[in-house]
């Protein structure tokens, strides 16, 4: 599956945002998918999981009633709502598909499939 980002670009501190992640290719991989960000220097860390089918959902404590994650399963289409975004929040943004089905990772390495990523720069 082909995952493409956008979305993304300068918000300021306490702004909104909304991230983008477009699936093609296998499109009837019905998998899990997550968001991901890399700030330079560190490790690609968890943001946010959904489910395909459902709304189940989960987040990482930094994100935690701030960021929604959510999709349209018609237009196989992923999205993140970032609200209230802090200048920690700065990276690179990344969406994957999971590699086991609807198990929603919290680790990079159960995605097998990225997109290219999207800058998201918060400034204070």
């Amino acid at each position: 599956v082909q995952l493409v980002e956008s979305g993304g670009g300068l918000v300021q501190a306490g702004g909104s945002l909304r991230l983008s992640c477009a699936a093609s290719g296998e499109t009837v991989r019905t998998y899990a998918r997550g968001w991901f960000r890399q700030a330079p220097g560190k490790e690609r860390e968890f943001v946010a999981a959904i489910a395909w089918f459902g709304t189940t959902a989960r987040y990482a404590d930094s994100v935690k009633g701030r960021f929604t994650i959510s999709k349209d399963n018609a237009k196989v289409t992923m999205y993140l709502e970032m609200n209230s975004p802090k200048p920690e929040d700065t990276a690179v943004y990344y969406c994957g598909a999971s590699g086991g089905g609807e198990n929603m990772y919290d680790t990079a390495e159960g995605y097998t499939d990225w997109g290219q990523g999207t800058q998201v720069t918060v400034s204070s």
